[in-house]
C-alpha cells in the first residue's frame, strides 16, 4: 500500500515537472520572439534616423528653405534617438512603449511637415537626391508599419500565453512580465479634413 502511494506521488511530481518545463520553455520561446520583433522595430527606426541627416542636408541645399522646419526635424530626430528613449528588450513595459512611441510620433510629424513644405519648392522637387531620399523615407515608413504590426502580434501571443492557466502560475514564479503594445496615435481614428 505504501508503495502505491509513493508511486502516485512520484508520477504526479513527474507530470508537474514535465508540464512546468514545457510551459517555461514555451514562455521563453514567445518572449524571445517578442525580443526579436523589437530588435527589428528598432532596426527600421534606426534606418529612418540614418536617412534624416541626408534628407535635411539635401533640403538645406535648396535656396530659401524654411529654417524652422529643418530645426524641428533635427530636434525631433535628436529626441527620438536619445539613449533613454531607445529601449532594451527587457524594458518593454506598456509605459516605456508609450514613451518610445511618443518620441517617434513627434519625428513622424516633423518629417510630414518637412515633406509638405518641400512641395512649395520646384527646384527641390526636381532634385534627384531629394526624390530618392523621399522615396527611401516612404519605404522606411511602410517597413515601420509592418514591423510594428509583427511586434504587436508577437506581444499578443506572449501576453496571452503568460495569462493563461497554468502558464500564469509559472510566469509569476519565473518573473515573465507583461509586454507593451504599440498603439495608434491620439486622433488617428478621425479622418483628416481636406480642403481645396
Amino acid at each position: 500500500m505504501k508503495n502505491i502511494g509513493l508511486i502516485v506521488v512520484v508520477v504526479i511530481a513527474a507530470v508537474l515537472l514535465l508540464g512546468g518545463c514545457s510551459t517555461y520553455n514555451n514562455l521563453v520561446t514567445k518572449e524571445e520572439s517578442v525580443n526579436g520583433k523589437w530588435a527589428q522595430v528598432q532596426n527600421v527606426y534606426q534606418r529612418r534616423a540614418d536617412l534624416i541627416p541626408n534628407l535635411v542636408n539635401t533640403v538645406k541645399g535648396a535656396a530659401n528653405f524654411e529654417k524652422s522646419t529643418l530645426e524641428s526635424v533635427i530636434q525631433a530626430r535628436a529626441n527620438a534617438t536619445r539613449p533613454e528613449i531607445n529601449l532594451n528588450a527587457d524594458q518593454l513595459t506598456p509605459e516605456n512603449i508609450q514613451r518610445f512611441q511618443a518620441a517617434q510620433d513627434q519625428l513622424s510629424g516633423s518629417l510630414s511637415r518637412l515633406l509638405a513644405v518641400a512641395e512649395n519648392y520646384p527646384e527641390l522637387k526636381a532634385n534627384s537626391n531629394f526624390l530618392e531620399l523621399q522615396s527611401q523615407l516612404e519605404g522606411t515608413e511602410n517597413r515601420i508599419t509592418v514591423e510594428r504590426m509583427g511586434f504587436n502580434t508577437a506581444v499578443q501571443d506572449y501576453n496571452t500565453s503568460r495569462r493563461r492557466f497554468p502558464s500564469n502560475i509559472f510566469a509569476g514564479l519565473f518573473g515573465f512580465q507583461e509586454k507593451g503594445y504599440f498603439q495608434a496615435q491620439a486622433g488617428a481614428d478621425k479622418a483628416p479634413t481636406v480642403q481645396f
